[in-house]
């Protein structure tokens, strides 16, 4: 192969990978945790919030939530679309809210927007010493131990 093949097949290479579109590449999410505690009065539980910030297009990677834990999800700003186990996708926006069983498989999480944020407040009780679930994906805000 001469020098002038070389460098156009690679200008081609570049040209076909800068003109993929972006979602091929899509951003995650960015959590903090916000507050975590014992609750006195349920031994063995305890009560978790997080914060969930998507940026435009940002998606979490499907997942399983731990087996005892219980979340309400909250939307804090822009939209949210979800679906957990055989329920309908649903698009939830600011000030709605959702719950989530436990054991459930969050099939989709993401921001419905690809052009503004979403923000989501994650609050679960969930057993204390438990453990997230094996999972082939990577963990996501409500598989992550404080």
């Amino acid at each position: 192969m001469t020098i002038r093949s070389l460098i156009s097949a690679t200008c081609a290479a570049l040209a076909i990978a800068s003109a993929m579109p972006a979602a091929a590449h899509d951003p995650g999410d960015v959590v903090t945790p916000h507050f975590e505690r014992a609750i006195p009065n349920i031994p063995g539980k305890t009560l978790t919030a997080l914060i969930v910030d998507y940026p435009p297009g940002g998606t979490s990677a499907p997942h399983r939530h731990a087996d005892s834990s219980f979340i309400f999800a909250y939307v804090l700003s822009g939209e949210i679309e979800s679906k957990v186990n055989d329920g309908p996708t649903q698009i939830y926006r600011a000030g709605e809210s959702w719950y989530e069983p436990p054991a459930a498989n969050h099939l989709i999480s993401r921001n419905a927007s690809k052009t503004k944020p979403a923000k989501l407040l994650a609050v679960f009780v969930a057993d204390s010493d438990e453990k997230e679930p094996p999972t082939s994906s990577e963990p996501t805000f409500v598989d992550k131990q404080l």
